[in-house]
């Protein structure tokens, strides 16, 4: 923790490893994010226009989750990671996968949304068994809306 730990019932090692979660999940959004942002703006083919269109709700969904997740780690007594490089240090996703296959695309972004809704959902847990409804609350969230995007992925894939 970076500054004192806020006296809200939670104990400061569950703190600790709550807010380690939240950071790589911003971490991980943020990376799906800019990664979703740019095959928006690169993709071409047939399915442009689909495929321009989903791109663009889903980064602009990621984009709203970005800040919720850093609010959620300042109100928890953290710091949020806010640069690339840190962003890049803390993902379990890849950053960059250029591509101008649109089925690649598709196929990479379905893959980094199970693979962020994998990392999320022990985190749950993790809240509940610390009495954080309100952190556990979110990363449900969080994993609707992943599970969503991949759903709809492998569904224009299929």
């Amino acid at each position: 923790m970076t500054e004192q730990s806020p006296e809200i019932g939670i104990k400061d090692s569950d703190l600790k490893e709550i807010n380690s979660g939240l950071a790589q999940v911003l971490a991980d959004t943020f990376t799906l994010y800019a990664k979703t942002h740019g095959y928006h703006w690169n993709v071409t083919g047939p399915h442009f226009r689909s495929l321009h269109l989903m791109f663009e709700e889903q980064y602009n969904e990621l984009f709203q989750a970005v800040d919720v997740l850093a609010e959620r780690l300042r109100a928890l007594g953290d710091t949020a990671p806010g640069s690339l490089a840190e962003f890049v240090e803390l993902a379990t996703i890849q950053d960059r996968e250029p591509t101008e296959d649109a089925m690649e695309m598709v196929n990479n972004l379905r893959r980094d949304h199970e693979t962020v809704a994998r990392l999320i959902r022990p985190l749950v847990e993790v809240a509940e068994d610390a009495g954080d409804g309100a952190t556990a609350d979110l990363f449900n969230a969080r994993l609707d809306a992943h599970e969503q995007a991949a759903w709809m992925l492998r569904s224009f894939a299929a």
